[in-house]
């Protein structure tokens, strides 16, 4: 098939799928959609054809554009019409998660596989309300249980649907932790001789 003909069936895909589509299962669609074609559709082409699509919506005449998000592919609203956008669920799309939530979704991101005990060691308060909250906002997942510890107490881990809501492919892209400290590190004072003058601060000898 042309670039030019596969083009416009990738974006259909994308724009009607309910889920962000990797490279992959592009592939497989189309070419279960073309069986009786003699020459398969590869990821190369593919991938191609993405990038024609990014190119085309970029351009400011467009308020959305294509990107990776999620694990896969999808059509993203840019971030100067976010807020317009946010007017069709009012109150539900603009409440933000609470700091108790995010604290313990962090420490979820960061030290996944983990047990709701030593989320709450890391916190050291009660975690089951903030956890609930985050299973029901589908921001974390259920992995399975962890079975070297007493009881085989059950393991969490973040969901797809974490890494579309922070507009991330995987738990790699989130910044290293000493990144983070970096940009809260204070700059310290320069000292110099003068500090310690006692003429050069009082303007004068002291008696």
């Amino acid at each position: 098939m042309e670039i030019s003909n596969l083009i416009t069936h990738v974006e259909a895909l994308i724009f009607a799928s309910e889920k962000p589509l990797t490279s992959l299962e592009i592939v497989e669609l189309i070419n279960n959609a073309f069986g009786f074609l003699d020459d398969k559709v590869v990821i190369d082409q593919v991938e191609t054809s993405i990038e024609g699509i990014r190119e085309k919506y970029s351009v400011e005449f467009y308020p959305f554009e294509l990107r990776e998000s999620g694990g896969g592919w999808q059509f993203l609203t840019k971030k100067e019409y976010h807020q317009t956008i946010a007017q069709l669920n009012g109150d539900k799309f603009l409440k933000r998660l609470s700091n108790a939530a995010l604290e313990s979704l962090a420490i979820v991101a960061y030290k996944q596989p983990i047990t709701k005990s030593e989320i709450e060691a890391i916190r050291g308060v009660n975690s089951d309300y903030s956890i609930q909250k985050l299973l029901e906002k589908e921001l974390v997942v259920i992995t399975g249980r962890n079975e070297n510890m007493v009881g085989k107490p059950l393991v969490y881990g973040t969901s797809k649907h974490f890494m579309d809501y922070f507009g991330i492919n995987s738990a790699d892209e989130l910044p290293r932790i000493n990144e983070v400290l970096a940009e809260q590190m204070v700059e310290p004072t320069l000292v110099n001789a003068d500090h310690f003058d006692i003429e050069a601060q009082e303007g004068g000898k002291v008696e």
